[in-house]
């Protein structure tokens, strides 16, 4: 099997098992997919979140095959920083993805528990990132990710993509 072969599968398993447990088990679990009443403002919205964000998850998924080398997955990480497509916007476009898809569901099920479980994701990854990701990214890739750091927005999207080099 090729090194990109690899990085796909491991890539998949990662996509079933850490998003398809977050983003679809959990909310199942709590949810069991009944829905209240929601108006249909609230519903198409939330169509919008689950899809854009089902599309970004896949995109930055991708991302990390091709233009990594690796997986998402920290036990089989990337032989090069990510740093192209979405990710010259925002650094976190999968944590973004994952919790665009949980608010989604909440608004088209009408469950506002959902709220309150995206809210608890979003400060596990925030902590995950800030106390784990964010050093072990600076350790394994040095200037080249505290200068994308410098420059692009962990949680807040730039207007303009960044370009390596490039001064903003």
């Amino acid at each position: 099997m090729t090194g990109r072969a690899r990085a796909a599968a491991g890539s998949l398993v990662f996509l079933v098992v850490a998003p398809g447990v977050v983003a679809g088990l959990v909310p199942w679990l709590l949810t069991g997919w009944a829905a209240n009443e929601a108006s249909r403002a609230a519903v198409v919205l939330g169509w919008l979140l689950i899809g854009s964000g089902t599309a970004v998850l896949l995109s930055a998924f991708a991302r990390f095959v091709l233009e990594g080398l690796g997986t998402p997955a920290p036990v089989a990480p990337t032989e090069r920083l990510v740093v192209g497509g979405l990710y010259r916007y925002v650094r976190n476009p999968m944590y973004l993805a994952v919790a665009a898809v949980i608010v989604g569901q909440a608004l088209a099920l009408g469950r506002p528990l959902l709220i309150a479980y995206a809210a608890l994701f979003g400060a596990a990854v925030w902590a995950f990132v800030r106390w784990y990701e964010e050093p072990t990214l600076a350790r394994r890739f040095g200037a080249d990710y505290e200068a994308y750091r410098r420059a692009v927005p962990g949680w807040r999207p730039r207007l303009r993509p960044w370009r390596p080099g490039a001064r903003d």
